[in-house]
């Protein structure tokens, strides 16, 4: 075989990949014992419908002769449009939809263009911990140095401006934030992005803010870029793929200066021909959904977090009630995630993901999912408490407490 590009000896398969597989070979042995599949708590994908206005669009716009051809780089100038409309309308933010604002096959695609377009060899950028691992995987793909800055619980998961200050950042070119945070569901503020921008000017250090959950579970978004001078040293990263239940649709974008979006362009256009025309077309509609459409999403995922934090309850992991996104974050009373994790799945066939997969200040936590419906999430329960009942003996109820 030929001998692979160095750049790979740097990252390993992802681990949900990895996971996902793992999980499908125990769901075939399972089933052969007569056991139901294992439930699966771990990955954040929306299970609700998208917008019927997107799907009709859709399906509308693939019966239509002439929308199956190769498409813009940029995208059709209806979908800028409505992306700076939603901007404009949801976070405050005024986008020139011409110059400042670039489509993207999900947000996920923009880490690493992001990464290629701005990171030379050597180069150094800075990392949460924890953190979505795409931000490492991408830095070590553009063959840069990863320099990781801590989230702490103590300190609302947000960065520790006062250690950030006090690191040597010489050769720092990129920073990545995410709020409200994935894993933690720590929240964004005015006075965070505030922060975030002053660091980025005064140190000469991007700001690459990834923000896809601003709508869950949050009734007031923000968007970084509406922080004066913003636009100076920092880009945004948004996405259809958890506000509207369209993950498989694939379609974010990405806004910032003029400058930042045609180099960005030199990179994406070398990787694909453009977005599906009707997935353009669906997308303009998911974007003009009013406050309804986010109120009976929020609603569920309420309902949701709360079952979540039942689990918790009864294994003695503590958590935030009030966190937003789409996961609950939580520190076990003792061990480690991981193996808190291995006793859920092997034990009791549910799988809720270990912190330490984010960085090495995950350790201590798991996160769950609220992309499973109210019953799996009970069955979960239901699951666990039948395990470890089983291991401790019948003096524990389903509520936590003695029975």
């Amino acid at each position: 075989m030929i001998r692979p590009a160095k750049r790979t000896e740097t990252v390993k398969e992802y681990y949900f990949s990895m996971k996902l597989r793992e999980i499908s070979g125990m769901d075939q042995a399972r089933l052969a014992s007569g056991e139901e599949p294992v439930i699966n708590l771990g990955i954040g994908s929306p299970d609700g419908t998208p917008p019927a206005e997107a799907i009709g669009a859709l399906c509308e716009g693939a019966s239509r002769e002439g929308n199956h051809a190769y498409q813009s780089y940029v995208g059709t100038p209806e979908l800028r449009q409505a992306f700076a409309d939603w901007y404009a309308r949801w976070y405050g933010v005024q986008l020139d939809p011409a110059t400042e604002i670039q489509p993207l096959v999900g947000s996920k695609e923009a880490i690493l263009l992001i990464s290629l377009a701005f990171l030379d060899k050597g180069d150094k950028v800075l990392v949460p911990d924890p953190g979505y691992p795409v931000y490492s995987s991408a830095t070590r793909l553009a063959e840069a140095d990863i320099i990781a800055y801590d989230l702490k619980e103590d300190n609302g998961w947000w960065p520790d401006f006062e250690a950030l200050e006090q690191m040597d950042l010489s050769g720092v070119k990129l920073m990545w934030t995410n709020y409200p945070n994935m894993p933690t569901g720590a929240p964004a503020s005015e006075d965070l992005y505030a922060a975030l921008v002053d660091f980025g000017r005064r140190h000469d250090i991007f700001i690459c803010n990834d923000n896809p959950y601003s709508f869950i579970l949050n009734d007031r978004p923000l968007s970084i870029l509406a922080q004066p001078g913003a636009r100076d040293c920092c880009l945004e990263i948004n996405s259809l793929s958890k506000a509207h239940n369209m993950a498989g649709w694939r379609i974010g974008m990405v806004a910032a200066h003029e400058d930042v979006i045609t180099q960005i362009l030199k990179v994406k256009s070398q990787m694909d021909s453009g977005m599906f025309k009707p997935l353009q077309m669906a997308a303009v509609e998911a974007l003009r959904q009013g406050p309804g459409w986010f109120a009976g999403l929020n609603e569920e995922y309420s309902r949701r977090r709360e079952l979540a934090g039942s689990i918790f309850d009864m294994m003695g992991v503590t958590y935030d009630k009030d966190s937003t996104g789409l996961f609950l974050w939580g520190r076990v009373p003792e061990g480690t995630g991981l193996e808190m994790s291995d006793e859920l799945l092997y034990g009791a066939g549910v799988f809720i993901t270990p912190g330490f997969i984010f960085g090495k200040n995950g350790e201590r936590y798991l996160r769950i999912s609220l992309c499973a419906k109210p019953e799996v999430l009970m069955r979960a329960k239901q699951r666990i408490y039948e395990s470890r009942n089983n291991r401790i003996g019948p003096d524990r109820g389903l509520d936590g407490g003695r029975s």
